[in-house]
C-alpha cells in the first residue's frame, strides 16, 4: 500500500511517508487506547498539519495526570503500539498475547 488514507488523529507515521503494510493498523489501535485511557489523543495539534507534524515527531507523554491512575503494563502496551518503527511495533498476535490484556 502507498497511498496516505487516514484521519490525522489515528494515522501511523509510515503511512504519512506513503509506504505502509498492516501493521499501521496497531498503530492505530494504540492511539484508540491512549485516547480511552486519557480523554485526550496523544498527538494533538490546532490543524490537520500540527497533528501531523506531532504524529510524525512521535513525541508523546503521560504528564496528565489522568495517567497516575494508569498501569504501568498499559503504559507499556500502548508505547509498543506506538513504536514509530512499524517493524519494531507489536503484531496483532503479540498485542494480542500483551499481560495487559
Amino acid at each position: 500500500m502507498n497511498a496516505p488514507n487516514g484521519t490525522p488523529y489515528y494515522i501511523a507515521p509510515e503511512v504519512l511517508k506513503g509506504s505502509y503494510t498492516t501493521q499501521c493498523d496497531n498503530w492505530s489501535m494504540g492511539i484508540v487506547l491512549f485516547i480511552m485511557l486519557s480523554g485526550k489523543p496523544p498527538f494533538g495539534g490546532k490543524s490537520n498539519k500540527e497533528i501531523v507534524d506531532n504524529v510524525l515527531r512521535g513525541s508523546y507523554n503521560y504528564d496528565n495526570p489522568v495517567w497516575a491512575n494508569i498501569s504501568d503494563s498499559a503504559k507499556n502496551f500502548i508505547d509498543s503500539l506506538l513504536n514509530k518503527q512499524a517493524d519494531e511495533r507489536l503484531t496483532a498476535t503479540e498485542a494480542y498475547n500483551h499481560p495487559w490484556l
